[in-house]
């Protein structure tokens, strides 16, 4: 009798001791909970309550009769965009711009934060890491206004210099060949000195001792770089190549957006934008609400099968 209830009362009693440990720290921090309150609300309010609203994906939502009056329909939405002429186009065009901004863009903010790290002069390095920061802080209408400058076929300074080199104008914002490139390598000139603070900050917290050894035992400052710097940083490489990877499909809108026209559509038309398109021009909001879902849901999985994929073979990981 003892025996055949035992197995059962572990798992009760187990809980009821996290829950007194539970009270009793909340009683000795409850100072701390209450700062935390805030961050929980804005979290319960602006994340997880408009979740209630994903299930238009799987209705004829109509305005004038709510959520809940409007026709279920199942995965027709769903059905339609995986049919759809435009499916595989956006597939490609979003995991192109993707893949080709995380293989260019994820490795140069960790080579220039290895980069300043080594300048010994504090007022050079002070300069350099500002001139390399400031772009992060223009818009990005601003941002598209400078490429639109650049590169435009006539007054672009792009396009002088080809032109003085004995080569015709290039109009890049035309061409869908060009898109991706343009996209990405702006993004890398804009972004890289702001993405680079975590690595600098991780780079801090290494212990001087090691460097000292290594230059005991005749290492240069490559070998120092390679040995010393890159695994005393690399949990933080993996944690932000995780997040990353967690945002694969997630290509932002704005940008892409403003650099958009009718002639470099193909290579410019991507899910974030298709989504506005459908659900805010052409009013479709079940549909675009469908093709939302559908791409949140292959971000998560992704991120979880690299966050477990970390944790196997690097042992760092979210969770």
């Amino acid at each position: 009798m003892n025996t055949t209830l035992a197995p059962a009362a572990k798992p009760v009693k187990a809980r009821h001791t996290r829950w007194r440990v539970f009270r009793r720290s909340l009683r000795k921090n409850w100072d701390l909970y209450l700062l935390i309150t805030p961050v929980i609300a804005y979290f319960l309010i602006f994340e997880y309550f408009p979740m209630y609203g994903v299930q238009i994906a799987f209705k004829n939502f109509i305005a004038a009769k709510g959520i809940w009056g409007s026709q279920w329909t199942g995965i027709d939405h769903f059905k339609r965009f995986f049919e759809s002429y435009y499916f595989w186009r956006l597939i490609k065009n979003t995991l192109g711009i993707s893949l080709y901004q995380l293989l260019i863009g994820f490795p140069i903010p960790l080579l220039l934060a290895l980069l300043i790290n080594e300048v010994g002069n504090k007022h050079f390095k002070r300069i350099v890491q500002t001139v390399t920061y400031a772009p992060h802080f223009l818009s990005t209408v601003v941002m598209v206004g400078l490429i639109f400058m650049f590169l435009s076929p006539q007054y672009g300074i792009v396009n002088h210099i080809i032109v003085f080199f004995g080569g015709k104008p290039i109009s890049f914002l035309t061409e869908p060949g060009w898109f991706k490139t343009i996209y990405v390598f702006s993004g890398v000139w804009q972004g890289m000195g702001w993405s680079s603070i975590i690595y600098l900050a991780a780079l801090a917290g290494i212990d001087p001792t090691l460097h000292e050894a290594a230059r005991v035992d005749g290492a240069n400052r490559l070998q120092r770089i390679w040995h010393v710097n890159l695994p005393g940083i690399m949990p933080t490489v993996v944690i932000l190549l995780i997040l990353n990877v967690g945002h694969i499909m997630g290509v932002g809108f704005e940008k892409i957006y403003l650099m958009q026209n009718n002639l470099n559509i193909e290579s410019s038309d991507v899910i974030s934008t298709y989504v506005y398109t459908r659900g805010i021009v052409g009013a479709q909001y079940s549909f675009s609400a469908a093709v939302g879902l559908f791409n949140s849901v292959i971000n998560f999985i992704l991120l979880v099968l690299v966050n477990r994929f970390a944790k196997r073979v690097n042992e760092t990981s979210l969770w």
